[in-house]
């Protein structure tokens, strides 16, 4: 039989031990269990990752549109106020409207972000009690804290695992348009 000496993720690798074969005759119930708790934490992970990154997408586009208001903004502006027409006029003000619009949904944006932050602690939180109970001998010394870890490395990772101010500067670069 051949055995699979180590098999990666990108977030965590499983080593031959923690592969489980249907050829072997000494599996239980309960490292199957094991077995399923593990694969449902990677799935959290991917999960939570994949929601980080859309929000980071909504964000970079909240900062593109800024900024090419703000350009356009910029330059009505500049323009003296002698030489502007009542059209003019009336673009800086929508212009400013959408600023502050879009300005309002990157607040909430950011807001949502720190929400589900806290969410996914005490997600974790909750799952270490579980697995500690459910699994006190085997994952709960191996399994939990790897997984743990795993959860910890991609939130310091992520942009969006920091708060309020710092994901504001951080957002597109210390030049962000909305600073």
């Amino acid at each position: 039989m051949i055995r699979i000496k180590q098999m990666c993720f990108g977030l965590a690798c499983l080593s031959a031990e923690d592969v489980i074969s249907m050829a072997d005759s000494t599996i239980t119930i309960e490292d199957i269990e094991g077995e399923l708790c593990k694969i449902d934490r990677i799935r959290d992970i991917l999960v939570r990752r994949e929601s980080e990154l859309r929000y980071m997408m909504d964000d970079i586009q909240l900062c593109r549109e800024i900024t090419r208001l703000k350009t356009e903004l910029q330059q009505l502006v500049s323009t003296p106020d002698d030489d502007k027409s009542k059209a003019d006029r009336e673009r800086e003000e929508e212009l400013l409207q959408q600023v502050n619009k879009l300005v309002e949904t990157r607040d909430f944006l950011v807001d949502d972000v720190e929400f589900e932050r806290l969410r996914e602690r005490e997600e974790d939180r909750e799952m270490a009690v579980f697995l500690q109970s459910k699994f006190p001998k085997t994952l709960a010394a191996k399994g939990a804290s790897q997984d743990q870890n795993v959860a910890s490395k991609s939130q310091q990772t992520a942009p969006f695992s920091k708060t309020g101010l710092t994901l504001l500067k951080d957002c597109c670069g210390f030049t962000c348009s909305i600073m």
